[in-house]
């Protein structure tokens, strides 16, 4: 990272997000992205505009040839952290396109013109990034168990998304101000919720049922079941993001051949195995917190 950017950053942060400058008076968002190689976080102050609620974002590198690196993170891994001046939250990153983008462009340089003049540097079509808030599961109790809780519901929450939009795609329909296409909402939604569950799940696998089984050798068994569930999700979950970008489909359309049927498989397995880890879990975690 830059130091013009790391000082940009430092400021806002320790500002409520005003900084001074170039920026004085610009309002600014932090967008975290995952490195698409690296795996690391990497943060870019960015100008933003409003979409309705939505934030939206644009890839302009200042009319460079090439995409910025913060765009080719999040078209690899979605799930991205937004900053504001007085909120941080988690988001999905779904770039518009077709005649949407065109839409939106058009919004974003009469709002602040110098992107048309970025445009007209390059040949590469400058995208436009929605940053649409994940579900955000209510307030409830603390500890690892409400942490449990708390991705599961979330979890839950991407996969009646994902599904939703499964069945609009094959049923022709269009979502009302959708930013973008369908299948591109589609994928980065799936892509969301697929590295969240293995995220989530190797977490699991290495720290917490270890912890568990020590303090409590009785449950051996149940974590054996549940790793051999995780086996057999972590299967779906590969096939999924197969049929997601399967001839056929990809990001400008559809997903491929197979990809609902496999969503609905993931849907039954998945709500069984949240089911019965929660049940065998939260009492076991709300005794070690008592």
């Amino acid at each position: 990272m830059s130091s013009f950017n790391q000082n940009v950053i430092d400021e806002f942060r320790a500002n409520a997000g005003k900084v001074g400058g170039p920026f004085e008076g610009a309002e600014l968002l932090l967008l975290t992205t995952t490195g698409a190689r690296s795996g690391k976080p990497h943060t870019v102050p960015l100008g933003f505009l409003h979409d309705g609620g939505t934030p939206l974002v644009v890839a302009s590198a200042a009319g460079a040839d090439r995409h910025p690196a913060w765009y080719h993170n999040l078209l690899a891994r979605p799930l991205v952290q937004v900053e504001t001046g007085t909120e941080e939250y988690e988001a999905v990153a779904v770039p518009a396109a077709g005649a949407r983008r065109e839409e939106l462009f058009a919004q974003v340089v009469r709002a602040e013109p110098g992107y048309g003049e970025y445009q007209g540097r390059t040949a590469r079509v400058i995208p436009v990034v929605a940053l649409q808030r994940t579900h955000e599961v209510p307030d409830g109790e603390g500890g690892i168990a409400g942490k449990l809780l708390s991705v599961h519901g979330w979890l839950r929450a991407q996969l009646v998304l994902v599904r939703e939009l499964t069945g609009d795609l094959a049923g022709g329909l269009v979502r009302e101000g959708g930013a973008a296409p369908l299948g591109l909402q589609l994928r980065q939604h799936c892509l969301a919720f697929c590295h969240t569950l293995e995220f989530h799940h190797r977490s699991e696998d290495a720290g917490l049922f270890p912890y568990l089984e020590q303090q409590h050798p009785h449950m051996r068994e149940f974590f054996r079941r549940v790793g051999a569930e995780h086996a057999v999700i972590a299967r779906l979950q590969e096939e999924l993001v197969r049929a997601l970008d399967a001839p056929g489909g990809g990001a400008d359309g559809g997903p491929g051949e197979g990809f609902s049927d496999r969503v609905e498989r993931m849907s039954r397995e998945l709500e069984s195995h949240l089911d019965r880890e929660e049940a065998q879990l939260l009492p076991v975690l709300r005794a070690l917190e008592g």
